[in-house]
Parts: structure tokens; sequence; C-alpha cells
């Protein structure tokens, strides 16, 4: 099953319910490729020894890997880092996260500043190309295991809204107004 996106509605209820608008309004696999999402469904049991995974990771130069577990039970301040999590900010690079256990949603900016929420479980590997608006929170399990990749060392750096004259911001915008530089979602 490929990954659930949708518009968000409106509503200021807990961040971690689906927030879906009445009716519903389902966004493509297509669409979030066109503001630059990327997205493979991989085997999260195999994780250690995938080679797909391992083709990913080569052919974009994701040398760089860690495993975060974020839960109530297992993070110090939780709810202050879901906060800050949840605040809408950009980074200077690609933000990649596998899900390898639970569930979660990140939230990005479409072209017309509309909230899409995209619904990560065990197996979606997503990709948010630097400069893109975006936020995350867990969903109502409250629990996730993420591998998060990077291309040489960490950076941790958010840049909250706005930040329009930032080199990535500005790089983005190019990029998605001049659409086909995004490679295709798999």
């Amino acid at each position: 099953m490929a990954i659930q996106a949708w518009f968000m509605d409106e509503s200021s209820e807990d961040q971690r319910l689906p927030h879906r608008r009445n009716p519903d309004e389902p966004v493509s696999i297509d669409y979030l490729a066109e503001l630059g999402v990327l997205y493979w469904k991989l085997n999260p049991k195999k994780y250690e020894d995938d080679e797909e995974l391992n083709e990913i990771r080569q052919a974009r130069g994701y040398n760089y890997m860690d495993l975060l577990d974020l839960c109530p039970e297992k993070v110090a301040n939780y709810e202050e880092k879901l906060k800050n999590f949840y605040t809408e900010h950009i980074h200077g690079d690609e933000e990649i996260r596998y899900c390898l256990e639970g569930s979660g949603y990140f939230d990005v900016r479409d072209k017309k500043d509309r909230w899409i929420r995209i619904w990560i479980k065990p197996g979606d590997l997503i990709i948010l190309p630097a400069g893109i608006y975006h936020r995350f929170t867990l969903d109502t399990t409250d629990y996730i295991k993420l591998m998060r990749l990077f291309i040489g060392e960490p950076v941790w750096t958010a840049y909250n809204r706005p930040q329009e004259e930032h080199p990535a911001r500005q790089g983005y915008v190019e990029s998605i107004n001049s659409y086909g530089v995004a490679q295709p979602a798999h």
C-alpha cells in the first residue's frame, strides 16, 4: 500500500489527530513529487540487510545513519521536543526518514501554502527537500522508530518560518516553480 496523504483541515484540535477535511481531499504521490517529496516503500523487517535501501543510500550519498525511538518513555523533555518538531521550519539539507515501527505525520506546505499531512508507517521512506516548509508530530499511538539518514555529518539546524531569504528556501522555490527537477517517487 502506498503512503497516505491529504489536505489538512483548519482545526486547532490535538495535533496528533488526522485532521482530514470533510469531505476528504487525498493527495497523490505524483502531487507530492511535484513538491519535491520523494517516497519509497521498503521492508522494515530487513532494514539492516536491505539491498534496495543500500542502493538508495549509495545513489543519494547517504553515508550517515542513526535510529531514533520517539515516545514519552524514551525521550527526555518529550512534550517540549514534540512542540519543537511541530513548529513550522525548513532545513538547509534534505530530511530523510525511514519508519521502522510505529507511525507519525509529516506536514508539508504546497505551492499555495496549504498544509498536506503525510502519514508515515512501517516501511515508508520519505525525503523532504531542503527548503520545504514542514513539521512533524506523532499520531495518537505516541510511538515511532525512525532511521535518519544524512550526507556527511548530521546537521540538526531548523530555521523557523519565515525564511524566504534562506538560500535553501530560495533554491526550493525555484525548483518547484520549474517542476521536473525532482526525481519521481517509487
